[in-house]
């Protein structure tokens, strides 16, 4: 880790961007999808719990587009990591790069657009729990799927900093899943209580 330490700034005003990106994503729509859960705002404000879901679902792909335009500009920014920069890596990034991408799109395809952008928490209930694939070989996919596919980047562009980064997203996916948990057991109505 010291080793890996070395290649990265963490001042660098791209790395810090990247990092407060990764950060806000998952509290950001925690929090909007436990105050729509228990105020129904958005869902009055548009007129329909299904339109500030797909409302809340554009707004959460625009900060994901944002999140890995910013972890790109990081990892851009700072020098690459020489024992990375070979065909074997290469291919290792590009296979996560493709598991990655497989969990993410399979998770999209099983909960649908509802399903994976918190419709639970407009009232949108699927009739019962998801348990095919990926749900059937790992619990939550798309955020491990996503880890996976920032691991891969990262070893593709043989960077130190996207590794780092990859940490930071696993660390936050952690513990948004903890409180993911934790708040479908205490609100009723929710996909946990099915």
């Amino acid at each position: 880790m010291t080793r890996l330490l070395g290649y990265v700034d963490l001042s660098e005003p791209h790395f810090v961007a990247a990092v407060l990106a990764i950060v806000f994503n998952p509290l950001f729509w925690n929090v909007v999808a436990r105050w729509e859960h228990k105020t129904r705002k958005l869902s009055k404000a548009f007129g329909s719990p299904r339109l500030a879901c797909y409302t809340l679902g554009g707004a959460i792909l625009l900060l994901n587009v944002l999140r890995s335009h910013c972890f790109t500009q990081a990892m851009l920014s700072q020098p690459r990591m020489q024992s990375l920069d070979n065909p074997a890596a290469y291919h290792v990034g590009l296979a996560l790069l493709g598991v990655g991408g497989v969990f993410v799109l399979s998770s999209f395809l099983a909960l649908g657009f509802t399903g994976t952008f918190l419709g639970d928490y407009f009232g949108i209930l699927k009739e019962a729990r998801v348990t095919m694939f990926p749900f059937s070989v790992l619990d939550n996919p798309m955020y491990w799927g996503s880890t996976a596919i920032y691991l891969g980047w990262a070893i593709v562009h043989a960077s130190p900093t996207g590794l780092l980064l990859t940490a930071v997203v696993a660390l936050i996916y952690m513990v948004a899943i903890v409180y993911e948990e934790l708040q479908q057991e205490l609100l009723p109505g929710t996909s946990a209580s099915l």
